[in-house]
């Protein structure tokens, strides 16, 4: 049976309507979409590593992650706010706070264990860093119809970032069951003729990293994150350079100041040759290579959303949407 002209004109229509609709949903969600959910709050817990001079493998120090001590492994908590610059492109500015240790007395190199020095310190690091967003997991169909599920979206997200921030640490070593300040004891002779640069407690940084993200709903993702974090200090641990004279050190700053800049076994191979490895002058740390530490988090994240309309109808609208695999 032919079909009048009204009738027909109405089948075309719908028809190319439901061809269109996808294109152009998949076009709306790619192009400006993102724009109403370009902000965002993280919430992070996990944990921290330090790379130093104090503790890590039963070797001679080694650069980067190689001489990473596992059991010293600390908590770390953070929170974060992320703007889209572009859809794929983002700025975050981040609070973090972690615990960061080591202990010669965990390796069995002869040099460190003798060496004997211990400390933990507290870091509260603010960092603003780019972000690249290689894959970033998408949000579904944008409109509420029954039975239309869009264009199939993707569940998982990778980014890599890097930038700079600032940190705040105070290194402490334990002594008689108590944790004692370790800079104003100037350990290596700071402050007294001849002896190391005095250090500040707030320092530089360099952050970078690699995170994967996984969307559970409109407005929820959550996901894991690892961070480098290089600095411009080697007194994360109050180590860095040489023995100075124990004597002075104790003449300008007391016995617990003598004792803890050098609480050394006295054992191993170099004393049973004769020689003393902690004397003044000898090598206490190494300065060309600077601190660093890791964070390994996971994260939690919450899209901020910009809705074009005032109607709590639209806004509920919204918020039931799900996304489609």
């Amino acid at each position: 049976m032919l079909l009048s002209r009204p009738r027909f004109f109405l089948l075309a229509i719908v028809l190319g309507v439901l061809a269109i609709g996808p294109v152009s949903a998949q076009y709306f969600r790619q192009s400006s979409y993102w724009k109403t959910h370009r902000e965002e709050l993280e919430f992070g817990f996990g944990i921290s590593n330090f790379l130093g001079e104090l503790g890590g493998r039963n070797q001679i120090g080694s650069p980067f992650v190689w001489d990473l001590e596992l059991s010293q492994t600390r908590p770390a908590a953070s929170i974060a706010f992320r703007y889209y610059l572009a859809r794929k492109i983002a700025l975050r500015a981040r609070l973090t706070y972690g615990v960061l240790a080591g202990n010669d007395n965990l390796t069995s190199e002869p040099f460190r264990m003798n060496r004997n020095l211990n400390f933990k310190s507290d870091v509260i690091e603010f960092s603003i860093v780019g972000e690249i967003h290689l894959y970033r997991e998408e949000l579904g169909h944008i409109y509420d119809l029954r039975g239309v599920k869009g264009t199939k979206s993707s569940r998982f997200g990778l980014y890599f970032f890097g930038g700079v921030g600032g940190f705040y640490f105070d290194p402490r070593a334990q002594f008689n069951n108590a944790w004692v300040r370790l800079q104003p004891l100037g350990t290596e002779g700071q402050g007294l003729p001849g002896g190391a640069e005095e250090y500040k407690n707030i320092q530089l940084c360099i952050r970078m990293g690699v995170g994967l993200r996984r969307a559970f709903t409109k407005q929820r993702s959550d996901g894991l994150e690892l961070q480098y974090t290089k600095t411009f200090t080697d007194y994360i641990d109050d180590v860095s350079t040489q023995y100075y004279d124990n004597a002075s050190i104790r003449a300008a700053n007391g016995d617990i100041a003598a004792y803890l800049a050098d609480p050394s076994l006295r054992t191993g191979p170099l004393y049973e040759a004769g020689l003393n490895p902690t004397a003044t002058g000898e090598q206490r740390g190494d300065e060309t290579d600077l601190d660093a530490y890791i964070f390994l988090k996971i994260t939690a994240d919450w899209k901020l959303y910009k809705y074009k309309s005032g109607s709590k109808k639209y806004r509920a609208r919204i918020r039931r949407q799900k996304i489609v695999f």
